[in-house]
């Protein structure tokens, strides 16, 4: 015991001091810098596929799967952090996982044909697990209890911005430049965030622990999560479940991560670790940020398909048209970070839901002759539920988390969030497809040779110099547009109910009296 304690002595007085003022500040800037590049790589490329399929000489169906492997690499990877950040250290774990990234990023943007790139974007998902998790591991780590709010703020707006910003800039990319310059820019911003992380840091690495790799629960999730996501992800293209191929892929999903549940909750040395949901708040918390962002990215998914296909609009109009969320997150994210300790986060957080669940019930007034105003208007007001949603259920979720944990605890429920978004997505454009289908067939069963209103819109345009093959055509495509309308504002009645539904678990968690950002401990 006695050799313990001198071991420990000097280690303790070599520590090197908390980092303050500039250093702590090129810290954050660098680590929330580092989150954007990788987010933003998400959805930049999204824009760009046509462009990029067209350059490769490719068809866009097969430009797809640039998304659909970086999906399913990062899907499998991000679970991973916190057995990785045990085994190597956070900080190396983090710097290595940005400039390997980096250098992927650099390969993809000269890429001559469609499988090398392919293999760059899947090469380029595994590197980036930890990125995310581990940005806020480090801001946590740095921060004092009382200033932690603040960092994890301009944290927060990093993860709500990049997938506003991905689009925007991917498409005026595309239309302005090579699509080489996708990649090509995250090569300074990887850059000078691996490079500034590991001159702050490299004193002061978390402790490491040789654990074992369980081959066993990492070949199951590995299988399960790859699974579950390509099924997400190409499942609309084959036509869901009536296709064998997604039906089998589904069919692997359950039965490789339902053995991975009963594997890890019996194994020494998990993989992943499913005890963090003995915890009532990271439980809760979870269902909140997982399903919150689910609904979120559906919306942000649904408005533009909408805009862009049924109101005329073109990708960058659309792009302006979304780009308004950002405002009032962009401003009152480190306010509430700042003052997060002298906040209710319950009612923060419910306040969140019922501003995203009365603007999805704005939505469902929207008609085919809005302006752009009466589209940009409800865009604003939603930026305030994200500014109070994101940050103040990370905090809910996170406050009885122990510091040897978070790094665990941020890689699970970062894959479960970025997860619920893919889900988001997929279910999303396939409901809306529905409905407006359905809405189509009841549209059409007015439109008929025995309806007097029926001939009269015909007779109209036809004394406007149409042919009766032309009117039909006007006709048809009336009713198309009016039938996506109709959709959408039924799909964003569906996305207030799951808003409002939300607001009932906010107050299932327990949050400490005086509760801070994550964690004040």
């Amino acid at each position: 015991m006695q050799e313990q304690n001198t071991a420990a002595g000097p280690a303790a007085a070599a520590a090197p001091p908390a980092l303050k003022g500039p250093a702590l500040a090129l810290l954050t800037f660098a680590a929330a810098l580092s989150t954007f590049m990788e987010i933003l790589d998400i959805t930049i490329a999204n824009v760009s596929i046509p462009t990029i399929a067209g350059a490769l000489g490719v068809s866009t169906s097969q430009g797809t799967w640039i998304i659909s492997a970086y999906s399913v690499a990062a899907a499998i990877a991000v679970p991973l952090t916190g057995w990785l950040a045990k085994r190597v250290g956070e900080i190396k774990l983090f710097v290595i996982s940005v400039l390997a990234f980096t250098l992927m990023s650099a390969i993809a943007a000269f890429s001559v044909n469609l499988p090398m790139l392919v293999v760059c974007r899947l090469l380029q998902g595994l590197v980036s697990g930890p990125m995310v998790p581990l940005s806020q591991t480090l801001l946590v780590r740095n921060f004092p209890p009382e200033k932690r709010g603040a960092a994890m703020g301009l944290w927060a707006m990093t993860v709500i911005l990049a997938p506003i910003a991905g689009p925007l800039l991917g498409g005026y990319i595309s239309d302005n430049y090579h699509w080489s310059w996708i990649f090509l820019i995250n090569i300074p911003i990887g850059l000078f965030g691996g490079i500034t992380v590991w001159t702050l840091m490299r004193n002061r690495e978390s402790a490491t622990v040789k654990a074992p790799l369980d081959i066993t629960g990492l070949a199951l999730m590995v299988v399960g999560i790859g699974s579950l996501q390509l099924m997400l992800e190409i499942g609309k293209d084959y036509d869901w479940f009536a296709s064998p191929f997604i039906t089998a892929l589904g069919v692997i999903a359950v039965v490789a991560l339902t053995f991975f549940i009963a594997w890890v909750l019996t194994s020494n040395h998990p993989i992943v670790d499913l005890s963090l949901f003995r915890d009532r708040n990271y439980r809760f918390g979870v269902v909140l940020l997982s399903v919150g962002f689910m609904t979120y990215f559906g919306s942000v998914v649904v408005f533009p398909l909408w805009l862009q296909m049924v109101m005329g609009y073109t990708a960058a109009q659309s792009g302006a048209a979304m780009a308004p969320i950002g405002i009032f997150t962009l401003i009152l994210s480190p306010i509430i970070g700042r003052n997060i300790t002298r906040l209710n986060l319950r009612v923060l957080a419910t306040f969140a839901f019922i501003v995203m669940g009365a603007v999805s019930l704005w939505n469902t007034h929207m008609s085919l002759d809005v302006g752009f105003w009466d589209i940009v208007n409800p865009r604003l007001v939603q930026g305030i539920g994200m500014a109070c949603f994101f940050l103040p259920v990370q905090s809910l979720m996170l406050s009885n988390i122990t510091p040897d944990l978070m790094a665990a605890a941020s890689g699970l429920s970062n894959f479960l969030r970025t997860l619920g978004a893919a889900m988001g997505t997929a279910i999303s454009v396939t409901m809306w497809e529905h409905l407006s289908t359905n809405h189509h067939a009841r549209l059409t069963e007015n439109v008929s040779a025995y309806s007097p209103l029926s001939n009269d819109y015909l007779r109209s345009l036809q004394a406007g110099g149409m042919s009766l093959e032309q009117a039909y055509a006007v006709v048809e495509r009336t009713i198309n547009a009016q039938s996506y309308m109709l959709a959408t504002n039924e799909f964003f009645l569906y996305c207030a109910v799951a808003f409002f539904a939300l607001t009932g678990i906010v107050w299932l968690t327990k949050p400490k009296k005086m509760a801070s950002a994550p964690m004040a401990h």
